[in-house]
């Protein structure tokens, strides 16, 4: 059990209630009272059933599907602590949506992380934790404090205890990067793991569909680990599972990421891919009727738990790292 203070709440949304409550558990707490619920025409209604007058109040609430639906949820729960005065409020934010659309790729482009960002502070949210955004600069997109969490910890602690070196040669191993722009964070995971480093290079079309160009490094005869932060359709890590294995003659592949979106046909994909397994963490909770037994999730709540003691005690949580 963690230690915290007196007078912290903590509450969620419909988006993941049961990330929620095993943070709480670690925490020692019990889940706040409240209800979160639609009427007819889809708005949104948020009643608050215990006080949180002077409290320290953390939301717990992933952005995901249906996006806007649980993002409308987050902006109405801070209102409502923001109304009912509470002392600090905290949006945990395990899976950041809109994370993608950071930029102008193109003319006339919006930039909807910036967009989010402010309507969640004009909501009244006064701080911000969350999880290996998709892109890192989104950070400096808030005008509030923002702690960004990483994943690649429990990933790294994951696979050394899968493959440890007393009993496997990790120079037989390489970690995969599915596209040029997440080299960095493949980069940083190999280093930790101490295997090797290759790249997938891709050429995307359209939104949602690519196509494997080349391989870059030496997987011949290897086990891959591909490392991303997200996976949505899962078309660009189906397609480089198949290019290590088609084009670079890699002994097996696996992979992991930090959010599990799994849009339309990614089960489907992920079953009759290359991949041996593919790990993710509980950002985005595992629709009930899945199928795919290829799955694996690592559960967070424990560091996001860490994390929210160490920010109402008001310490650091440079140890997380």
């Amino acid at each position: 059990m963690i230690a915290y203070g007196e007078n912290i709440k903590i509450f969620c949304g419909n988006s993941n209630p049961a990330f929620a409550q095993g943070v709480c558990k670690e925490l020692g707490l019990t889940l706040g009272n409240s209800e979160v619920k639609t009427f007819a025409d889809g708005e949104v209604s948020v009643s608050l059933y215990e006080t949180v007058r002077g409290a320290d109040v953390f939301l717990v609430q992933s952005t995901c599907k249906p996006v806007n639906d649980h993002l409308m949820e987050l902006l109405v729960m801070i209102d409502a602590c923001r109304r009912a005065s509470a002392g600090r409020i905290t949006a945990v934010i395990p899976y950041f949506g809109y994370a993608r659309q950071d930029r102008k790729a193109k003319s006339r482009d919006p930039i909807s992380a910036k967009l989010v960002a402010n309507m969640l502070t004009a909501a009244g949210a006064d701080r911000i934790l969350t999880m290996d955004l998709h892109a890192s600069q989104i950070q400096g997109f808030f005008d509030i404090p923002l702690d960004h969490l990483l994943g690649n910890p429990t990933f790294v602690e994951y696979y050394l205890n899968k493959f440890p070196e007393d009993q496997y040669n990790h120079d037989e191993f390489v970690v995969v990067s599915p596209d040029v722009g997440s080299v960095a964070r493949a980069r940083t995971f190999a280093t930790k793991v101490h295997m090797g480093l290759a790249i997938v290079d891709k050429r995307r079309q359209k939104a949602n569909v690519c196509e494997v160009m080349n391989v870059i490094g030496d997987v011949k005869g290897k086990t891959c680990i591909l490392y991303d932060d997200m996976v949505d359709t899962a078309g660009s890590l189906c397609n480089a599972a198949n290019a290590l294995v088609e084009v670079g003659g890699a002994k097996e592949v696996y992979a992991c990421a930090t959010h599990g979106v799994l849009s339309g046909p990614a089960f489907e994909r992920i079953q009759n891919s290359a991949i041996k397994e593919i790990v993710f963490h509980n950002t985005i909770p595992l629709p009930e009727n899945c199928t795919c037994d290829k799955i694996k999730m690592l559960d967070v709540a424990p560091i996001f738990a860490r994390a929210i003691s160490h920010i109402h005690g008001g310490t650091s949580i440079a140890d997380l790292f």
